[in-house]
């Protein structure tokens, strides 16, 4: 098991609620989210162990965040088709997480590369998206997408020089790319 720390830094991601935290030093929030890190290893260790999957976990910090990975072969089974297993095991773990310390967690999980391949994937199509509205000077509406991928848009948009805004509900809530 690897455990590496990155420095906190201040994202906002617009589809979720801010967390309700009493003043933390930095140092505090590393040690609580490396602790969170920690309590989600364990738990998904123990899953692991039942499933009888072999897989290595890394644990690291991005942004304001715990992030927990699950490296191995043959890990399909628990990413599921469009990731659905993957979601619902980074739930019963955020769960997990919230039993351990009484405080909801944003604990981010991936198991084989998937969110990071998707990330990518994402960010190429907000680049996309961003050339369009530059070119054009419309708005482009992209397709429905869960919360994470919304999020890894908006930031891809900004970074772009770009606004970005999401409209409707879950399930069809989607990112509007904006010109500037």
């Amino acid at each position: 098991m690897t455990e590496t720390s990155t420095p906190i830094s201040s994202e906002h991601d617009p589809d979720q609620p801010e967390e309700p935290t009493a003043a933390l030093s930095t140092q505090e929030r590393l040690k609580q989210l490396e602790t969170e890190g920690d309590i989600a290893a364990d738990y998904l260790e123990e899953l692991l162990d039942i499933a009888d999957l072999d897989g290595d976990l890394d644990m690291d910090v991005e942004g304001d965040r715990a992030a927990v990975s699950i490296v191995g072969a043959d890990l399909q089974t628990l990413v599921g088709e469009d990731g659905e297993v993957l979601e619902a095991l980074q739930e019963l773990t955020r769960l997990a997480v919230y039993r351990e310390t009484g405080e909801r967690s944003r604990l981010m999980l991936d198991i084989g590369g998937y969110r990071a391949d998707l990330r990518r994937q994402l960010e190429e199509l907000a680049a996309e998206a961003v050339e369009d509205v530059k070119e054009s000077g419309e708005p482009v509406k992209l397709t429905p997408m869960t919360p994470f991928e919304r999020k890894v848009v908006h930031d891809a948009v900004a970074a772009g020089g770009l606004r970005s805004e999401s409209e409707g509900v879950e399930p069809t809530r989607c990112v509007v790319v904006l010109p500037a």
